[in-house]
């Protein structure tokens, strides 16, 4: 029987590894990539897999005398958009699965009528469009619109912090929708996800399980309860899952004191 592997560690992508639907920084890829040469990587984000290669693959390396984009699948050894729901391996695609096939098409039109009528109802100093964006494994909802600036995107958060539009936006979709196996999450700046009970981020350890890993750490900006080096066992995974709360990405991740204070704990 093979001895197990040491650890691996996975990676949030907003709030973490880059700020809110921006691109990696040059310094926090050199870390990765140099992280990559002594452990197992991965990443794991709710956005899709279009989003994800915008923010943390390359525009493009110049190779005689011509650019090549570099995919994000090859420079992980995991990459899991859609919180898994979506995953690859080694570049390779492993599965996808959809929340249509799993909530069946009356509960999903009954959401999304619903989200949208509420939507109508508010009055924000701006709205754009996208306000639902349907992905593989989850709604996205945003009261604003996906497709605001980023200086419309600010606006909207610094308000959304003092009136808790999102928030007050779930607890009313909670109760709307109570028993009918559905998760809200809210995350990042303008936006909550809608998911299937048991589809948050801990649904990438099903491809991983069977990996033969020791110890998996999680690195994140929203890990409670699982925070301040907590384990917390999620299953069906059976090793022990490490979350690390963060605050800054370039503040956590590049310092490589607060990295081997953290393998002190567990020998990678």
């Amino acid at each position: 029987m093979a001895a197990p592997r040491p650890a691996l560690c996975l990676f949030d992508v907003d709030g973490t590894l880059t700020a809110p639907r921006q691109k990696i920084t040059k310094d926090m890829d050199g870390f990765l990539q140099e992280l990559r040469q002594k452990i197992k990587i991965g990443v794991v984000g709710g956005s899709d897999f279009e989003k994800v290669q915008e923010q943390l693959g390359s525009d493009g390396k110049l190779h005689l005398a011509r650019y090549i984009l570099v995919k994000v699948v090859e420079k992980y050894d995991y990459v899991f958009p859609e919180n898994g729901l979506v995953a690859y391996k080694d570049g390779k695609l492993l599965c996808k699965q959809n929340i249509q096939g799993h909530l069946g098409e009356a509960l999903i039109q009954d959401l999304i009528n619903y989200c949208l009528s509420y939507i109508a109802k508010i009055k924000l100093p701006r709205k754009r469009g996208t306000f639902i964006e349907f992905r593989n494994g989850m709604l996205n909802v945003s009261p604003v619109g996906r497709s605001c600036s980023q200086e419309e995107r600010i606006e909207f958060y610094e308000l959304d912090q003092k009136e808790n539009i999102r928030q007050k936006f779930v607890e009313d979709l909670r109760k709307e929708f109570a028993g009918k196996g559905l998760t809200f999450s809210i995350g990042g700046q303008i936006s909550f996800d809608v998911f299937p009970d048991g589809w948050d981020k801990r649904y990438c350890l099903r491809h991983v399980e069977n990996d033969g890993y020791k110890t998996i750490y999680f690195f994140g900006d929203k890990t409670m309860p699982a925070s301040h080096s907590t384990p917390h066992p999620g299953p069906p995974h059976r090793a022990l899952w490490w979350g690390h709360q963060v605050t800054a990405a370039e503040e956590h991740v590049c310092s490589a004191g607060a990295f081997h204070e953290l393998t002190k704990q567990q020998a990678l």
